[in-house]
């Protein structure tokens, strides 16, 4: 009997007459081109990434970065004995950020590429946590904080630290230096300011922070240590807000971490944790490794990983520099500015942060001015119709009775963008106001209107990666 022939036509190929395996491993193959249609039809469900301005991470790069990222796709970058130059380029990229954060002496850092930010602020808390054992601490660890993003509630429950919050109070959506005193005592490993808060996109003050630790140093004798989370200010104000202290110019911060992934422009899966001198990287929290062919430091949470994304992120390094980033960066700004400027006009939203760089990130957050017949939800709702994806969420505790939308803006999202999102936005609250809530299913000429469910606050940070 003659063998069967497949067809030449993918679409009429053995492996697409039926549906895709689901619901257990399969026990046939297929041929590569009808495995890798399967996957990518069904991709095409998932949403465009430059339309999500909820999340924070990279969603543009160019062909070079792509073209790098391809080749490295076989380097784990924790074999630094078989790939010796990914390890250097990665070394180099922590010297970098150690200038750009302004480290006493940036030859001498101590720091690490990580899988992202969250990663590199568990590093910094740990740290801090040996440190404070060292010292002779005793009783339940607790560090200060105000809203924060989910990875700091990870640290605190993974590792049996306590999490000090600051509640938000009156007017103030960050935390404020005159509020630390009350929640600092002997067993406070650190203060953790936000440089980039995730709610509303606006820098807390570090250096206030700072000063006041200082006073409460000079009063009570306790010494206690700063971790700033910059997780998306770190690449933004050295740039477009040089003269803003927030980092190692403040003697009292200890380590900061970074997504690189996100206002750092490298691709998914980059983080950096730095330290300002080798001493505050306690010894007991790096490991050496010899069974990869040579002995080697560790002091990650994970063990292998790619090393694209530092292969990558060096590349954006050396392409941009400092000046090439303040005009990348600055120009993103601007166009964060666009979209404020276009809210504002409509007279319906208050600006929470307008994309001023020395308040805060390339985001733009609001809230409703006054009670409509609609709410953020509902806006955020109708605008998915469209493709855009923009967060609408509670504050966080003692302010989780107030709504509000914010949109990141990253690179890759240009002022045409802006345009086509405020006319979209137009369009939509058109709607809003023409059916609105509380008109049955005939008043509303066909059309039901459901509102987006509430999303905790707690849970905002966690799909920012």
């Amino acid at each position: 009997m003659p063998e069967a022939i497949e067809p030449d036509d993918l679409f009429a190929m053995t492996g697409l007459s039926r549906g895709a395996p689901k619901d257990g491993f399969p026990d046939h193959e297929m041929f590569p081109q009808v495995a890798y249609e399967i996957v990518h039809d069904e991709l095409l469900l998932d949403g465009v990434s430059r339309m999500n301005l909820a999340t924070f991470c990279t969603t543009w790069a160019d062909d070079y970065a792509r073209r790098l990222m391809a080749e490295s796709l076989d380097k784990n970058i924790v074999d630094k004995d078989e790939y010796p130059q990914t390890a250097e380029l990665e070394q180099r990229c922590v010297r970098m950020v150690a200038d750009l954060w302004h480290a006493p002496d940036p030859a001498a850092h101590v720091g690490t590429s990580t899988t992202g930010s969250s990663e590199a602020a568990m590093l910094g808390g740990l740290a801090a946590k040996f440190r404070w054992r060292a010292r002779g601490g005793a009783g339940t660890p607790n560090f200060v904080c105000g809203p924060v993003q989910v990875c700091w509630e990870k640290f605190a429950r993974y590792f049996d630290v306590e999490m000090r919050r600051i509640p938000l109070r009156g007017d103030r959506l960050t935390m404020h230096p005159e509020d630390i005193a009350a929640y600092c005592d002997e067993n406070t490993i650190m203060v953790v300011p936000t440089f980039g808060q995730t709610y509303t996109g606006l820098f807390e003050d570090v250096a206030g922070i700072s000063a006041a630790l200082d006073d409460i140093e000079a009063k009570t004798g306790l010494d206690i240590p700063i971790h700033v989370d910059a997780a998306s200010g770190g690449f933004l104000a050295p740039f477009c807000a040089p003269d803003l202290v927030w980092d190692f110019r403040l003697p009292r911060v200890k380590s900061i971490n970074a997504s690189g992934h996100k206002t750092g422009l490298a691709p998914l899966g980059a983080g950096w944790a730095i330290w300002r001198e080798r001493a505050d990287l306690p010894r007991e929290l790096v490991f050496d490794v010899d069974y990869l062919g040579g002995s080697m430091a560790t002091f990650n949470l994970n063990f292998s990983r790619p090393g694209g994304q530092a292969i990558t992120q060096y590349y954006d390094f050396i392409r941009l520099g400092r000046r090439g980033y303040s005009r990348v960066q600055n120009e993103i700004y601007r166009v964060a500015q666009h979209l404020a400027d276009g809210l504002g006009a409509s007279g319906l939203f208050e600006m929470i942060h307008d994309g001023d760089p020395r308040r805060g990130i390339t985001a733009v957050s609001w809230r409703l001015r006054e009670t409509q017949d609609f709410n953020l939800y509902d806006l955020s709702d109708r605008l998915r119709s469209r493709g855009w994806l923009i967060a609408a969420y509670p504050l966080p505790a003692d302010r989780d009775d107030e709504t509000i939308m914010r949109a990141v803006i990253r690179h890759g999202f240009t002022r045409d963008m802006v345009d086509l999102l405020l006319a979209d936005m137009d369009r939509c609250l058109t709607l809003l106001r023409k059916h609105p809530l509380g008109l049955t299913r005939a008043e509303a000429g066909g059309f039901t209107h459901s509102a987006t469910a509430a999303v905790p606050a707690d849970q905002i940070a966690s799909a920012h990666g």
